[in-house]
């Protein structure tokens, strides 16, 4: 388990000053992910290979919604 009083959390520069967001750290070897709007609940874990793919998979637009 990671220690998560460790982890300096982020968020987009483009959220502005809004609380409407998600929040990444990363800790080791992990990409964490939590609501920015509820820092104290659940948290996501990933490990580096399966978040740069995920990255990867959203600057290609593989998960924009169209009506």
């Amino acid at each position: 388990m990671t220690d998560l009083a460790s982890a300096v959390w982020y968020k987009s520069s483009l959220s502005g000053s809004g609380n409407n967001c998600v929040e990444v750290a990363h800790v080791d070897n992990q990409y964490l992910v939590r609501d920015s709007k509820n820092p104290g609940g659940a948290v996501l874990s990933f490990l580096s290979g399966d978040w740069a793919a995920f990255l990867s998979r959203v600057k290609t637009g593989d998960f924009d919604t169209r009506p």
